[in-house]
């Protein structure tokens, strides 16, 4: 019963997001594909049509008031955030202007904090402006980046992926690029 409950929800939501005649709750929109075997919904989701994302469940943080900090990994130490969420590099950066927009950057958002952490080096820390416009913080001239992959603070899934993308030690070193 809550099933069909969500689903006259979820139908109802998509009438009035396309546009269409109203429902009564029990008709079903002709648009609508057969819910047998899908993932369950809430009534609270996008329409179907919506692709998933593969946000991080602590979403990308509000980087622009966290700042750069130091943190102890199974990799050793490297850079986070003030929340503890790894920093990345992208070697065809190769310590220079970012070169990760569109697709990349969808998978690698950027990063924007200000101000040195406990165990940063403040001289290291640098901010530059995107072709887009946006700030960016880098990191002993490596502009750096958060990996979409990574669903809580701390995951280092990004490491390596491609061999181009790395994490940043606090001396500024890449952790286990080539």
């Amino acid at each position: 019963m809550k099933r069909i409950a969500i689903l006259v929800a979820v139908v109802a939501l998509i009438a009035v997001a396309c546009g269409g005649s109203e429902t009564t709750g029990t008709e079903a929109a002709p648009e609508t594909e057969p819910t047998t075997g899908g993932p369950e919904t809430t009534g609270t989701e996008a329409a179907p049509e919506t692709e998933p994302t593969t946000t991080p469940t602590t979403s990308v943080p509000e980087a622009e008031a966290a700042g750069v900090v130091a943190a102890a990994s199974a990799l050793g130490e490297l850079l986070t955030d003030a929340d503890g969420n790894t920093l990345y590099i992208f070697l065809p950066d190769a310590q220079g202007d970012s070169t990760c927009y569109g697709d990349c950057e969808a998978k690698w958002p950027v990063f924007a904090g200000e101000g040195a952490g406990d165990g940063v080096d403040a001289a290291l820390l640098g901010t530059s402006t995107r072709t887009d416009g946006n700030p960016q913080t880098s990191y002993n001239g490596w502009p750096l980046y958060y990996f979409a992959g990574d669903a809580t603070p701390g995951d280092t899934n990004g490491q390596g992926v491609g061999d181009v993308w790395y994490v940043i030690a606090p001396n500024g070193e890449l952790i286990g690029a080539p």
